[in-house]
């Protein structure tokens, strides 16, 4: 495939292991991988590229389960021509690339109010695809529009109503790679700000395994809405409690494991592979469905192929 491809300024791999890419390390390689060098080049790239060659985007590799056969075609990853945070006024200018910790602390700084963003693993273009939010904000809550790169190599600017958010999904095509977003936030004080995200960031700690390797919460809160954080939180409608109550806190197959310490984080122990993750997941998602009758839906975006022998 790579003779008829475009010609690039930025970085084309072939044959690109990607579990080192993704917080679960796991997956086989991408076919292609390119890392584009400016939206100009990742525009001309997708703009020459055979319509029939499929093309899939990643951030920070934090909410991914890659298939232990790899990605077919084009994998899109982007990097410091994509990481860039301005800041006007009450508007915050985000690269796709930028960490979402990175974008809510930098915005405190500035007294701006985008602390719902420090606890979500990964970066701006996954959180503005999955509309991410914590403690009763999202995405959608502040986003006044975001550019993206369609998959024939136009370059368009996305409005709320363009992108129809709901919990935790957007109306983004497959192949569209989100470049940049601007959110509108509210004015604070910097050391509360600080404080906010400090005390946000305890609580995340103390209930989360966020020293192990997992790729965040496995599945969607059937309830339709996240923790808000708040005293009179109800957990009814949680994944984590549904499948505490299916008990499966910290059940294993193979190399995974659902987390003692948040039964809705899926953890790789050290020798699991996508495979097991993801029929882990499935185990899950069986049982909850005959213990409650709640069907589980993934949170975590699985992709690629199985391997060659499967």
């Amino acid at each position: 495939m790579r003779d008829a491809l475009p010609l690039p300024r930025g970085a084309l791999t072939a044959g690109r292991p990607l579990a080192e890419l993704t917080w679960l390390r796991v997956g086989g390689p991408a076919e292609l991988l390119f890392q584009p060098a400016d939206e100009a080049d990742l525009a001309a790239f997708l703009a020459e590229l055979d319509p029939a060659v499929p093309v899939f985007p990643i951030g920070v590799g934090s909410n991914l389960i890659v298939r232990d056969g790899g990605i077919r075609g084009v994998v899109i990853r982007l990097g410091r021509g994509f990481n860039g945070i301005g800041i006007q006024g009450d508007i915050v200018t985000a690269g796709a690339a930028a960490l979402d910790a990175h974008v809510a602390r930098k915005a405190a700084v500035a007294g701006l109010d985008l602390t719902f963003l420090r606890t979500i693993p990964g970066s701006i273009g996954g959180a503005v695809r999955m509309n991410a939010g914590c403690y009763g904000a999202y995405v959608a809550d502040h986003l006044t529009c975001a550019r993206a790169i369609t998959r024939d190599g136009r370059v368009v600017t996305l409005t709320p109503d363009d992108l129809r958010f709901a919990y935790r999904q957007s109306a983004i095509p497959e192949g569209w790679v989100v470049t940049s977003a601007r959110f509108r936030a509210e004015r604070g004080d910097p050391a509360a700000l600080e404080a906010r995200m400090a005390e946000q960031l305890a609580r995340r700690d103390a209930s989360q395994p966020v020293k192990d390797r997992s790729a965040g919460s496995t599945f969607r809160n059937p309830a339709g809405f996240s923790s808000t954080g708040r005293a009179d939180d109800s957990h009814e409608l949680k994944a984590w409690s549904l499948i505490d109550a299916a008990g499966l806190r910290g059940h294993r197959l193979g190399g995974a494991q659902m987390s003692e310490k948040h039964p809705n984080f899926l953890l790789n122990t050290g020798d699991a592979t996508a495979a097991d993750l993801e029929a882990l997941g499935e185990l899950v998602r069986a049982r909850v469905r005959e213990t409650s009758g709640h069907e589980l839906q993934w949170e975590v975006v699985r992709v690629g192929e199985p391997p060659a022998s499967a």
